[in-house]
Formats: C-alpha cells, structure tokens, sequence
C-alpha cells in the first residue's frame, strides 16, 4: 500500500495547526455531547431496572393463580415445595428468594382517604429494600411489630400522619369479601418517583391475615441473581423447570404487536382469556415490566443521533467552508503535483484524507473528553434521598455507552465529514496543471 499520500495530508494538516485545531475542536465537542447523552441513556434502564427490582425484591418472579371451582380467580401460592424443586432442577443461581403478597387498600386517617398498593414483605430480614428505600422519619428497628407500615412522605402529607399514628385500610380479601385493617405508622420514606408514590410495605403475615390467606401462603416469590442481564434467560429455564414438575404455566413472550402494552400486560390480558383447573403459574421478570421504560430510552437515543446529525450538518458547512478555501491556498501546489505525474484520483485521495485524519483526531479526543466527563459526574453524590434516585445508581450518576451505538456515532462522523470534504477534494482533482500554475489565488 502507498503510505505517500496519507503522509503528505498528515503534514498538510500539521502545517495548518490552528485551522486543524478549531475543526477538530468542533468534531469533539460533538461527539462529546453525545457520547454524554448515550451514555447516560445507556444506563438509565439498568439503574431503574435495578432499583425497581430492589424496591420489589426481586429480578425473577414467579406468582400463582388459582381458580376455584366456582370460577373465581384468586393469586395465590399455598405450596411452594414443588416451585422450590423446580428451581433446583434449573439450575438458575439465585441470592435470595423473597415471598411477597400486595394487595389494593383505601388509607384512613380523620377522615382524609388515600389509595395505596400495600406490599406484604418481612421487613425486618430482606436486606433489599433497606438498600433502596430510604427513611426520612422513623427507624427499621420498629419495622418487626406486626401492624408496622412505611408510607412515602407525599402519602403521609395528604393524609397528615406522623409516626405512630394508627391508619385504618379498607380492602378486600382475596375472595373478594370487604375488610378492615388497623396499621402503625413507623417509618416516612422519601418520595422517589410517581410510581414508587403508590406503593407502601407492611409486614407479610399481617397482610396475609387481613385478606384471607393462610401464614404459609403468599402471592408472589421474587428471585435476585447476581446479573440482572440473566433474568430472562433464567425466567426461560424456571418456565421449563415448572413445566417438568407437571404445574401448570402460563406461556412467556407474548406481545400485543402495538407496543402499547408491556409483556406483563400481555400476560395478564392472556391469561384473563384462558379457562383452567386448580393452580397455574406465571413467570416474568423485571424487564417485562420496565419495557415501557425501554421504550423511552430508545426514543432518546433516537433524539441523541438526531442531535448528533444536527451537530455535524452544521459543523460540515465548516468543514467544506475550510477546505475549499483550502483549495484555493493550494492551487499552484496542486498544479505542481498534476504536473509531476500525480494524477486526478489521487489529489482526491489527499483532501480525503486530511478529512479522514482530522475526523478522527476529533473523535478521539471527543471519546476522551467524554469519559474523562462521565467519570467526573459520577463521583458527584446525590444522595440516596434524591427525587431522581430511581435513575441514579446508589445515588450516583452512572453511565454505559453501548459498543454498537459508539460504533454507529463513529461511522457516521466520519462518513459526514468526509462528504464535507469530498466536493472540494473533486474540485481540486478536476484542476488542470496549466490553469493552476498559472492561478496568481
């Protein structure tokens, strides 16, 4: 290969220090930008995957729903020893199992009235959510008496409780039968987002009493692994895994084709459309339930490659600008090269590659002004009581630029920049040897 060429642009460039420099400069703050942007996009589904999955104790989940004689549906698990087989058989590696029951429930405290998700969990030994939710009044010390509850702190506001207020919760038992319940106020969390607002804890065996199912038995069993990237593939193994200890399953991975609906609506839809005996099973994960979230970092990494085509159209009315003006400088040397046998395509060749060296110049320098970027925000601590902590990890900015879409930014800069460059590069290996030596530009 003729490296001759590719020498004489990188001396060009050379020559030309402060022109190269402000161009360059331009193309990394572009790639800058938006290596930032994709960045953080790239991790803001894991950080509110992870801290959904936290909050709900769980990457896996696997619930029952039993149909009784008289054709009513009630979500329940009465025998886990099979599940439990089950997931032994798989040989999915799980951190820890979490049994979980939640129920609909109208809080009443004089005569204010708010509607809530209570979440049955044993709060005083699942280590996940003390990781995740963070009290701003009250301790997890008082969390083991039986009618403990934790509400957020907008929930307690509109109901104007403190701590160690007794709120009634009107709810219905799993047959459907009207029920009362008395709870103590322990713990006020900090407010996170929208849909952490509706949800609120209560101990396991005391919610299970108030809606009518047995201490042994609960609505829910969530699984943590160690990678949450396995949890559908894990999901997949568990389904086969039940299905070989003759449970019934519902199936996985249907969609409504819309996108409208999450694979765990899909799921719900399709199993109020079925008819079956006894106990049947279902298993999802947290991405089935976070993939409306996916939906929205994909519309900002769409919105990121447009700001990036935005950035570099305006940047390559700059780079054209300069290399024709470039041309112009150079037009008794480019009739010198013609005269001495250089020929037409590889005149060309040389404005491309000065192109070419200077796009990459910028993207380098952009890829490392961004990490360099990144790395400072993330030493930055919001604190665990943020209202955005549900896109933060552990409080902290964090960021994950995907290998394929940094390749894709790449590819397109520098197929930009050299379109930029490309007419005047044409309009320099048109030039005949004569005409430009004779140029007095």
């Amino acid at each position: 290969m003729n490296f001759v060429i590719p020498r004489i642009a990188f001396r060009n460039l050379s020559r030309q220090k402060k022109r190269s420099i402000l161009l360059g400069s331009a193309i990394a703050f572009g790639i800058m930008i938006v290596t930032l942007m994709n960045g953080f996009s790239g991790a803001l589904i894991q950080n509110i995957s992870e801290n959904f999955a936290y909050l709900m104790a769980g990457h896996v989940f696997i619930q029952g729903q039993e149909r009784t004689p008289s054709g009513k549906k009630v979500s329940v698990i009465s025998d886990d020893s099979e599940i439990m087989q089950a997931l032994k058989s798989s040989g999915v590696q799980y951190t820890q199992a979490t049994r979980t029951s939640e129920i609909s429930a109208s809080l009443i405290f004089e005569g204010k009235t708010v509607r809530q998700t209570l979440t049955g969990i044993e709060m005083d030994t699942n280590p996940f959510l003390r990781q995740r939710l963070v009290l701003k009044q009250g301790s997890w010390a008082s969390v083991s008496q039986p009618d403990a509850l934790i509400l957020t702190e907008k929930v307690a506001k509109k109901l104007k409780v403190q701590i160690g207020d007794k709120i009634i919760a009107s709810l219905q038992t799993v047959t459907g039968q009207n029920n009362i319940a008395d709870f103590t106020l322990v713990g006020i969390s900090t407010d996170t987002d929208l849909a952490t607002s509706t949800m609120a804890y209560v101990n396991l065996g005391y919610l299970n009493q108030a809606i009518g199912l047995k201490p042994t038995e609960y609505m829910s069993l969530g699984l943590m692994l160690d990678d949450m990237r396995q949890a559908t593939p894990a999901a997949d193994k568990i389904l086969v895994a039940l299905k070989s200890q003759g449970l019934q399953t519902f199936p996985r991975g249907a969609t409504d084709g819309s996108g409208n609906q999450t694979p765990f609506q899909v799921l719900l839809q399709n199993q109020n459309e079925e008819t079956w005996n006894g106990i049947k099973y279902r298993v999802y994960t947290i991405d089935d339930l976070m993939s409306s979230a996916k939906n929205i970092v994909t519309a900002l990494d769409t919105g990121t490659f447009i700001v990036l085509i935005i950035l570099f159209a305006i940047i390559m009315i700059g780079i054209n600008n300069t290399f024709r003006m470039t041309m112009y400088e150079r037009i008794k040397e480019i009739g010198t090269m013609r005269a001495i046998g250089v020929q037409r395509n590889e005149v060309r060749r040389l404005f491309l590659f000065e192109a070419l060296f200077l796009a990459l110049g910028g993207i380098v320098a952009g890829l490392g002004l961004g990490f360099i970027v990144m790395n400072l925000l993330s030493l930055i601590n919001f604190g665990t009581n943020s209202p955005a902590f549900l896109l933060l990890k552990n409080g902290h900015l964090s960021f994950y630029l995907p290998p394929l879409r940094a390749l894709l930014n790449i590819g397109t800069i520098v197929v930009l920049t050299l379109l930029a460059a490309l007419f005047p590069a044409n309009s320099a290996a048109k030039l005949e040897p004569a005409v430009a030596l004779r140029s007095t530009k």
